[in-house]
């Protein structure tokens, strides 16, 4: 404010002076004029416009008429505008922006989830708050960062990362759960920043290397995961072999949650009523994924070479399960993976666990580790497929980090071999369906599995959240449906979610019997998707119910 005052002060006694030596060369040339009109003049040869109504006729007076007119255009045509922006407009935009992303959450904000990055994970995370009206706030370092996301109607707060103040501000001392998902070295330092005001407060972080594991529980991480870890080995499990079981996705105290695809099993092409697989192993079905979709099946759904059932049962049952045989005769062939990135690594190793051979296609010949269980060469290639065994293998993982190479090499891998099954890799949930669509048999998201986790962590004993949109949670029996049976209760068929165990005083029934009487002090285990679980808070949780 002082610059700007002395430059408005120096413009004022340049009008001042030039009026005053307007008066003098007039009186020079004969003529007089009120000092009115010497401002009059003044301003109107600085600013350009020269209406032409006063003039000079003698030679000193057309020079101070130049020297007017060139201060003028430097003082009012370029000062006078930058001086506006850079002491008006630029700081009352600054102001505008601050308003659109403050730096602090208010004085009584409790309960909220804090984020620190805008990565796959951590934008998906913010979507399932929201489903789930939790608040949440994502703090960004640089202010257009923040801006954009705000437009896009994020809750964001600017503030350095490094700064303890940034998290005092946050009200870190209150949140619920803060997820770091920065890389390692960061993490490190935004956890040790957070345990110097909050000792007591989770804290949830991504490890991208193993050595970075003990670094981050010693700098105050509550948990500590490996995302791209464990989707390698989730991308194992569900591979065809001569072990095929039931991979296990999720537990609710007694209650086990499992997938199992249905190829070459041997109900594959019979209905559910055909199965029999509640008669033969006590396990139920609550739904079945086609590629890519839920849905709830009833005893006529046929099941494909395509389908992977949800399973619900005790862990006797689904070892029940997975005493039921296959046909294995086309599973000796190695397991081909394409990219050996940490993801395909991660999977090689899970598979090597159950014993199944494995070969990885990789272009970079620094990640080749073993000559006879790695083949180097592009994945389009089709001779470098050949070599790695494409034509005999039982199961393609697609692991690139890289969506639209993924969907490339999904399309190339179902033309050569229509009967393989596929299971591909997805970093952006966006674009799950069309790996499907491009001949995936499964797909595993990279943002699902790490946001799963997250929530799973959140709401430990309320929710279960196994795969995208599909959740298992707790919910005290309606009053409406108390006394009556499981059977009567029409829950499924009104709201989609299916019962898979009923918690009382006397402890879990697992897949209850449709007689099963529902006492007022039960609780339901439920498994539907997000949509199923809303529709039966909305549906029960009204006084007429």
């Amino acid at each position: 404010m002082r610059l700007l005052c002395r430059y408005l002060f120096f413009l004022l006694l340049l009008v001042v002076s030039y009026s005053v030596a307007f008066h003098f060369l007039m009186e020079y040339e004969g003529r007089n004029y009120s000092w009115v009109t010497g401002f009059y003049w003044t301003l109107t040869v600085m600013s350009t416009l020269g209406f032409g109504d006063i003039t000079f006729t003698s030679d000193p007076g057309r020079l101070f008429s130049i020297v007017v007119l060139l201060s003028g255009i430097v003082s009012l045509l370029v000062m006078l505008p930058f001086t506006f922006i850079q002491f008006f407009y630029a700081p009352w935009l600054e102001v505008q922006e601050k308003t659109r992303a403050p730096r602090e959450l208010p004085a009584g904000t409790s309960g909220h989830v804090i984020l620190t990055n805008t990565d796959p994970i951590s934008l998906t995370l913010v979507r399932r708050l929201q489903q789930y009206h939790i608040d949440y706030a994502l703090v960004l370092e640089d202010l257009q960062s923040a801006l954009e996301y705000h437009d896009k109607d994020y809750r964001v707060v600017v503030g350095r990362l490094d700064d303890p103040q940034t998290f005092r501000l946050l009200r870190t001392d209150r949140a619920a759960l803060v997820v770091v998902n920065n890389n390692d070295m960061i993490n490190t330092n935004i956890i040790f920043t957070i345990r110097e005001l909050s000792q007591d407060v989770p804290i949830v972080t991504n490890a991208d290397s193993d050595d970075s594991l003990d670094i981050l529980q010693l700098a105050g991480a509550t948990h500590v995961f490996q995302f791209t870890k464990d989707l390698g080995k989730s991308l194992a499990r569900r591979a065809l072999g001569p072990n095929m079981q039931a991979n296990i996705i999720g537990r609710f105290d007694d209650l086990f949650i499992a997938e199992a695809p249905v190829m070459r099993m041997p109900f594959e092409g019979k209905t559910l009523r055909e199965s029999n697989l509640r008669g033969v192993t006590g396990v139920t079905v609550v739904g079945i994924w086609e590629r890519g979709r839920f849905a709830i099946p009833d005893p006529d759904t046929v099941l494909t070479g395509t389908s992977v059932l949800v399973l619900a049962g005790s862990e006797k049952q689904l070892q029940s399960y997975a005493a039921m045989e296959g046909d294995r005769s086309e599973t000796s062939g190695r397991v081909l993976i394409l990219g050996g990135g940490r993801v395909g690594r991660a999977a090689a190793d899970a598979l090597e666990e159950r014993g199944i051979a494995y070969c990885i296609v990789e272009t970079n010949r620094e990640l080749v580790e073993d000559e006879t269980r790695y083949v180097h060469g592009s994945a389009a290639d089709i001779n470098t497929l050949i070599r790695a065994g494409i034509y005999e293998a039982p199961t393609v993982f697609v692991t690139t980090h890289d969506d639209d190479i993924n969907i490339y090499l999904t399309i190339y891998c179902r033309k050569l071999r229509p009967d393989i099954q596929i299971i591909s890799r997805s970093t952006l949930d966006r674009n799950i369906s069309k790996l499907h669509s491009a001949g995936a048999d499964l797909v595993m998201s990279y943002a699902s599995l790490g946001v799963n986790t997250i929530v799973n962590v959140l709401r430990p004993d309320n929710m279960l959240m196994l795969a995208e949109g599909l959740n298992v949670f707790r919910l005290p029996v309606p009053d409406s449906l108390a006394g009556g049976t499981l059977g009567e209760s029409g829950i499924r068929q009104t709201t989609g979610c299916s019962v898979v165990a009923i918690h009382s005083g006397d402890g879990d029934r697992i897949n209850p019997d449709p007689a099963t009487i529902l006492h007022e002090h039960d609780e339901l285990i439920l498994i539907g998707t997000a949509d199923a679980e809303a529709q039966f808070i909305e549906r029960y949780s009204s006084p007429s119910s």
